[in-house]
């Protein structure tokens, strides 16, 4: 049944376990239900040992072999990191008992998947899928196995996720051909069968697909009768509060806007370039064009700036004439060297071209070029802090003191790499890095200012007599690094010249509520606006007086990060569920505070009950979201601002969101909802977040 199609009324029984299945998208107008008997757990190749190993690598890993028969199952030391034979399976996720998978997730090779192989899940004892995981987040299934439901990693900047909510009554069952990858599978456990049903994957849910598709730019949620919208001009002067809209219970909160024109949209330019990288022992081979009337010749290469110490020695037909050096001469000096016609061999000048893209350049000696139209090139190891990386070279033939283009090689393009013959020996990476280009002194200033507005503004909601939602208005609808493109299902920000700020989480009350904003930038606010909608609903009195739904709330701080401590997202007491986040991340260049799990405890649990595998993966990405930044209706990368193009000096800059609304995280006791800042909380960065979730501030369980 299309969403708008349900009855908004309110549940007057217990809500126990809340929508199930399809219905958590078509009922979104039921997230205030506080749930019973309802666990969100997850099963993830996080590092047993408390490091940073986050990956399977071996059959050991997996939580048991299934044989099938077709021969027998032996590994031993030579065996390669795959099984052995495809009809060896490795189970990654099971459980007994009625439940619900919520969000599948997995990477490798850079979001390449292929070596995955098969993916095969089983509910209740019925086959529902057995595919080529590549196939599967391509979207080849067809509907409902199609975007944004399910996502491979272009889509989702280097992870590939399946995002169906998949019921089972007795018996949940995931295995996968290969046991090397990282991967998580967060799933719910209900204490009885009751209202489910085993999933169907001949339901296309075309009316859930067309409602994700529509993300943030309407209301997800069932109408309700007798809404109302209020609009109003807002005009702050720094530390002045103001109120936006006002509402008499009972009833509900349906939506809150906001339009910045003060505000502005900067958005740097992108170059994406996939490579390859190789290691101790390892080189490269190519052969390229060259005019035979050189007196010498430049070769340059692409460089990723974020891994240091990268060298190796260049030979052109075996005879050793240069090397890429770690540190190499200004621009400036390689254009006085290339004018002079000096160019020492063992230097390789670095400069920037293209923001964080670098590039480096050596001289070719016509004493092994001049005559010839072609020669092979070699680059061989010698050191490197994370291996040695190429991305595309450029051959220069310098004929009477004039460089003329003669060649270049794609590294990373299957064609181009044919094309000139080139191999790779002692591989440790193929992927793709995205770096951006330096913005103007115009663009920085119209960010900066958008930067202190967006975190300077605060939303504030007073539901019943308490603060409730306290929370900068960037991070509230998605981003606080700047205006940028934001398209969840429940908050959005449309950057175009007059667009709002959205946001449509249903937030009950029952004797009234005040929304308010307080300028604590030092940029007086003009030409604002901002809209509150309300619906009057008399069913929310018994229901929240009953405790059975929850006070929709934020919880938002910013802060240093404290060594040996997770940067906490939410710790609350009472009874409520966790469903969503967005966070803004300042760090070191290198973006080794990313390689932080998210840990979550409930009810006093000494374990947690989810443990990831890194801080992009927790987002359902991957490599430090190597394509970049993009919206899906559940999660994204809105913001990647470096030096160039916005970030303090030597830092790095990311904004991310995720919802949990399928796996929203239920507790009855306390919540401690983290994540790790760096391997083992060990690298220093400044974070600012805000969690949504429901709650009350009565416990229901000791």
């Amino acid at each position: 049944m299309p969403a708008a199609a349900q009855p908004s009324a309110h549940p007057t029984a217990a809500p126990d376990k809340g929508p199930v299945g399809w219905d958590i998208y078509r009922r979104l107008d039921r997230l205030p239900e506080l749930t019973t008997g309802v666990r969100t757990s997850q099963f993830s190749s996080s590092d047993r040992t408390g490091g940073n190993t986050d990956w399977w690598s071996n059959p050991n890993q997996c939580l048991r072999l299934i044989d099938t028969g077709a021969e027998p199952v032996r590994f031993d030391s030579t065996t390669s990191p795959r099984l052995r034979t495809r009809a060896t399976q490795c189970v990654v996720a099971e459980h007994s008992g009625p439940g619900e998978v919520d969000a599948i997730w997995f990477t490798w090779a850079g979001g390449n998947v292929a070596g995955v192989g098969n993916i095969t899940i089983t509910l209740d004892g019925r086959q529902i899928m057995h595919a080529p995981l590549q196939d599967v987040v391509n979207g080849k299934l067809g509907a409902p196995f199609v975007y944004p439901l399910v996502a491979n990693a272009d889509q989702s900047s280097g992870g590939v996720y399946i995002a169906v909510p998949m019921p089972f009554t007795s018996h949940m069952l995931i295995t996968t051909d290969s046991s090397s990858f990282y991967y998580h599978v967060t799933y719910r456990t209900f204490a009885d069968a009751s209202a489910v049903s085993t999933f169907d994957p001949s339901d296309r849910a075309t009316d859930v697909l067309a409602l994700l598709r529509a993300a943030g730019t309407r209301d997800p949620k069932p109408p309700l009768p007798a809404a109302t919208t209020s609009t109003t001009a807002v005009g702050l002067a720094p530390g002045a509060t103001q109120t936006i809209g006002t509402a008499r219970g009972p009833g509900e909160l349906t939506a809150v806007r906001l339009r910045l024109p003060q505000a502005h949209h900067v958005l740097p330019r992108t170059v994406t370039d996939d490579g390859r990288a190789f290691g101790k022992g390892g080189s490269s081979t190519f052969t390229v064009k060259i005019d035979p009337n050189n007196n010498g010749v430049v070769l340059t290469r692409r460089v990723d700036p974020g891994i240091a110490n990268q060298v190796a020695t260049v030979s052109v037909d075996s005879t050793v004439v240069a090397s890429w050096a770690a540190n190499g001469v200004s621009a400036a000096e390689l254009a006085q060297r290339a004018g002079r016609a000096h160019w020492p061999a063992a230097i390789a000048p670095a400069a920037p071209v293209t923001g964080d893209w670098a590039e480096q350049s050596v001289r070719l000696p016509a004493s092994v070029t001049a005559g010839r139209s072609q020669i092979t090139i070699k680059n061989t190891f010698a050191s490197f802090d994370g291996g040695f990386t190429e991305f595309h070279y450029r051959v220069d033939s310098v004929v009477k003191g004039t460089s003329r283009p003669t060649d270049e090689v794609d590294v990373g393009n299957a064609a181009d790499e044919t094309a000139h013959a080139y191999l790779i020996a002692g591989q440790t990476w193929s992927g793709v890095r995205t770096h951006q280009e330096p913005l103007s002194a115009a663009q920085l200033a119209d960010l900066h200012t958008a930067q202190q507005l967006l975190q300077g503004v605060r939303l504030r909601i007073r539901v019943d007599g308490q603060t409730m939602v306290d929370s900068p208005v960037g991070e509230f609808f998605g981003s606080g690094f700047g205006v940028q493109p934001v398209a969840s299902l429940m908050f959005g920000m449309d950057v175009r010249p007059g667009g709002w700020y959205s946001a449509w989480w249903p937030m009950p009350y029952l004797r009234g509520a005040t929304v308010t904003l307080f300028n604590g930038s030092s940029i007086a606010m003009s030409g604002a606006q901002a809209q509150v909608s309300q619906a009057p609903d008399a069913r929310l009195a018994a229901e929240l007086a009953a405790g059975r739904i929850g006070y929709f709330r934020t919880s938002s701080h910013a802060g240093s990060t404290t060594p040996k401590r997770d940067w906490p997202y939410l710790t609350a007491t009472g009874t409520g569920k966790f469903v969503g986040d967005t966070v803004d991340m300042q760090g070191p260049v290198a973006r080794d505070h990313l390689e932080g799990d998210e840990r979550v405890y409930t009810d006093g649990s000494q374990s947690p009950q989810i443990h990831g595998t890194g801080t992009e993966d927790y987002y359902e990405s991957g490599w430090y979201f190597n394509r970049g930044t993009y919206n899906t209706p559940l999660h994204g990368n809105t913001a990647h601002l470096t030096p160039p193009t916005g970030c303090a000096a030597n830092t790095d800059c990311t904004s991310a969101f995720r919802l949990w609304l399928a796996e929203a995280v239920p507790f009855h006791n306390t919540i401690t909802f983290g994540i790790e800042h760096g391997p083992v909380d060990d690298v220093s960065a400044d974070y600012s977040s805000t969690a949504y979730w429901y709650g009350r501030t009565q416990a229901t369980a000791r």
